[in-house]
């Protein structure tokens, strides 16, 4: 059924791990603020450290997502981000990096309109390795994963604080690439995420399963992104680097000179936290 084919989330977490590494997987909202300013962004990341890309596809009602990047999803789509300019910025990435993942993160509804074995196929061509579609559950695996996985594309799944042991296995089920554990139960930059609690439910997760399993939600600081590195393969930090984003617009929302290096500094000290 699946493409059997190494996908480079496979070989990056692999290299990772060779050199006792943990992933800093950077999230970004496509076209946020504006379509230039959020592709120099996303060529930046892998200099400033990112192992792995996270990007948001623009969505009217995102909801795990917190204000930080609904605001983000507002922003980008008021700048006229599209599906189709997603992957073409996908494809610009590309024409300059073969190797950084990059993971699609979104929501079932524009997928839908777009055709899902279309949207697969293209994604596909444009340079994308994984789908995290937040809400299509396992149930739903004919709609989107299934076809995600025979186009070669790993199809990553969320586990949350509220995922007991008798749900777990359908949920690894037809997942690759990584499993991303949600820290905490709720939105996207609400909370901290608690050590202890976070390191258990790791442990107990990677007892049924091979695949790396990043956490994600929550963490703003290096020291954050370190100590969740430190129990898990990996760290997702989003919403405060879309914060930093929105703290360098002028008053009309256009990015100010230093956006973007601002932007990417904040991402190497996180990724030097990761790598701690």
């Amino acid at each position: 059924m699946a493409d059997t084919t190494q996908t480079r989330l496979d070989t990056r977490f692999a290299e990772l791990a060779a050199r006792n590494e943990k992933a800093f997987v950077a999230f970004v909202t496509a076209g946020d603020p504006d379509r230039e300013t959020s592709q120099a962004i996303l060529a930046g990341l892998p200099e400033a450290g990112a192992d792995v890309i996270e990007i948001g596809m623009p969505f009217t009602d995102p909801m795990a997502d917190g204000p930080a990047i609904q605001v983000a999803s507002q922003r980008a789509l008021k700048a006229g981000q599209t599906v189709v300019g997603t992957l073409d910025m996908v494809r610009a990435f590309r024409a300059d990096n073969d190797t950084t993942p990059i993971v699609l993160m979104g929501y079932y509804n524009p997928i839908y309109h777009y055709g899902p074995e279309k949207f697969v196929a293209e994604a596909k061509q444009a340079g994308v390795d994984g789908l995290i579609i937040v809400d299509l559950p396992a149930e739903e695996d004919e709609e989107l994963c299934l076809p995600a996985l025979r186009g070669g594309l790993n199809f990553i799944r969320l586990a949350t604080p509220t995922t007991d042991d008798k749900r777990l296995p359908s949920i690894l089920t037809n997942t690759s690439g990584f499993l991303y554990y949600v820290s905490i139960a709720g939105i996207t930059g609400s909370a901290a995420p608690e050590q202890n609690a976070v390191a258990s439910n790791v442990a107990r997760i990677k007892g049924q399963t091979e695949l790396p399993v990043v956490v994600g939600f929550g963490i703003r600081t290096p020291e954050q992104a370190h100590d969740i590195a430190s129990i898990a393969d990996g760290a997702v930090v989003g919403s405060v680097l879309v914060e930093t984003i929105a703290d360098n617009l002028d008053a009309d929302g256009k990015a100010q000179p230093d956006c973007i290096k601002n932007v990417l500094l904040l991402a190497s000290q996180l990724a030097s936290g990761v790598k701690k």
